[in-house]
């Protein structure tokens, strides 16, 4: 099982980055914070303070068709604020 999706690069995550030193992820939903923990210590080598998670459900949309009511749904989510120790860093932009 696959825990770290990929990273969310956004305005709100970069601003986390740069005032608290929190880098947010995309993580599978089955996966608890100990999991995301080893997961991203591994993945980047640094050493991990504290990690918060929370859950968004998925977002269900419908529309009227000549053939009826269609309903469709998004996957759910489950996304990582992780928060590194004293001069740690993550470099996401860096090849590999």
């Amino acid at each position: 099982m696959s825990i770290i999706i990929k990273p969310i690069i956004s305005e709100k995550a970069n601003y986390l980055t740069d005032l608290r030193g929190a880098y947010s992820f995309l993580v599978n939903p089955k996966a608890n914070k100990i999991q995301v923990k080893k997961a991203v210590e591994e993945a980047y080598g640094v050493k991990v303070a504290d990690v918060r998670t929370m859950i968004y459900g998925p977002k269900v949309s419908s529309k009227h068709t000549k053939k009826g009511l269609q309903v469709g749904k998004t996957n759910k989510l489950k996304k990582a604020v992780v928060s590194l120790a004293e001069g740690e860093v993550i470099d996401i932009f860096a090849t590999n």
